[in-house]
């Protein structure tokens, strides 16, 4: 169909004017298009506030020589913005389920959105693919908003069909969507992740991140049975469970059959999968990370990950002492959510130690770090050495059990922290 509102790249950024907040699509949909013609006109532009999840690729708005001209808030820290933060960027600590009600209830006004769409439909109904989030909240939000319209990609349902009349101008590309590409698990992460498999119910509703960990895990469910899958987001590691029927969704009490999520990321074969796939239900993260609906789903398993985590269960996820690193995310939402939920296992998964070989598992959390999960919602702690079982146990018990699952070379420096802090053992 014709395109309403067709433009170039060049002339549809020049709704953004000085002094405009604009929401851009994060993950792998970030507009890149777009991001480049906005940058390609910082010299018009003063005070223009980015705000975003995070984003992938190109970020030429927090070059320091263009800080007159753009300066960005992070709901979350990607990697491309890292080491801007405290310079051309900051961080806006938040829990992720609480994002659209920035935009929704009025406390951050947006002037322009940026987002990446599939074709419309012949009912000109474009697809946001695979990211909704809380992009879905700003397009309802927005004063403005621009579209890339990229048959790249995938179709995907649930709320991110959006109809093309709510785009003011409309661009044209043929970008490729961002891959992430994942090497192989470690020994350590498969360790983990068969540790993590053993904990896991038939049945049972899964939440899980991206990376080595979770990859780990879901390549030693091959022999479970009816699983879900209510998570934030997604890779492809799911791909082959689904097709082998271990994800099915039979046993979930919200959205059955369905694979919720409000973001994914992986390659093209994860893009292709989710291409016009009726099974995946791709929605406002308002309704994904809501504690309320999660807790619904039966055994929900909800696997996150950490920086460090001090002995009595306390747990930094997004700073490295006062450097921010990464952000508070989803992880709460659904470590509070499983806990709820009947058979549920919230869990924190990591290496023993940093690639240096530092005790990831430490006396006390460095000067100024965030705890993101605090002691009294850490139940499950998984190292490549076991699980630690948290939920009940005190201060002392606690400390003993993480003792147990730290790198054997620093489980001596953990006893006498333990004993100089607790004292003997106190039996309940």
């Amino acid at each position: 169909m014709n395109l309403p509102n067709k433009m170039t790249a060049e002339d549809a950024v020049k709704l953004i004017k000085s002094g405009n907040r604009v929401l851009i699509q994060g993950g792998s949909a970030t507009p890149q298009t777009l991001i480049r013609a906005m940058v390609a006109r910082a010299s018009e532009l003063r005070g223009v506030k980015i705000v975003h999840l995070h984003t992938e690729g190109e970020c030429g708005y927090t070059a320091p020589e263009l800080r007159d001209s753009f300066n960005t808030s992070a709901f979350f820290i990607g990697g491309n913005i890292r080491k801007m933060i405290g310079d051309t960027a900051d961080y806006i600590p938040i829990f992720l389920s609480d994002i659209p009600s920035l935009f929704r209830e009025g406390y951050m006004n947006l002037d322009v959105v940026l987002v990446n769409v599939s074709p419309p439909d012949k009912h000109g109904f474009c697809s946001l693919g695979v990211s909704v989030d809380i992009v879905i909240s700003g397009i309802e939000q927005g004063k403005k908003v621009i579209a890339q319209i990229n048959p790249k990609m995938p179709r995907t349902f649930g709320d991110a069909i959006v109809h093309i009349k709510n785009f003011d101008a409309c661009v044209e590309v043929d970008d490729d969507i961002y891959e992430m590409k994942l090497a192989a698990p470690s020994e350590e992460e498969r360790a983990i992740g068969k540790h993590i498999a053993g904990i896991i119910d038939d049945g049972a509703t899964l939440q899980m991140g991206i990376g080595g960990i979770p990859n780990a895990v879901l390549s030693y469910l091959m022999n479970h049975k009816n699983l879900g899958v209510h998570t934030e987001m997604f890779s492809e590691g799911i791909v082959d469970l689904v097709e082998k029927g271990i994800v099915n969704g039979s046993q979930k009490k919200v959205n059955p059959y369905k694979i919720v999520s409000g973001f994914a990321m992986g390659t093209r074969r994860l893009y292709d999968f989710m291409d016009d796939n009726p099974e995946i239900e791709m929605l406002d993260i308002a309704y994904v990370n809501d504690t309320s609906i999660i807790r619904q789903n039966p055994k929900v398993t909800a696997i996150n990950s950490a920086i460090e985590i001090d002995v009595t269960g306390q747990v930094c996820a997004d700073s490295i002492g006062t450097k921010m690193f990464s952000g508070v995310g989803g992880q709460m939402d659904f470590m509070r959510g499983a806990a709820l939920s009947k058979g549920g296992k919230p869990i924190i998964a990591v290496t023993s130690t940093t690639l240096k070989g530092v005790s990831k598992i430490v006396p006390t959390l460095k000067v100024g770090a965030g705890v993101v999960t605090t002691r009294a919602h850490a139940r499950f702690v998984v190292t490549e050495y076991g699980v630690a079982e948290l939920f009940g146990k005190t201060l002392k018990q606690r400390a003993e059990s993480l003792r147990d699952i730290a790198h054997p070379d620093h489980r001596e420096s953990l006893d006498i922290a333990i004993f100089e802090r607790f004292g003997s053992s106190v039996i309940v």
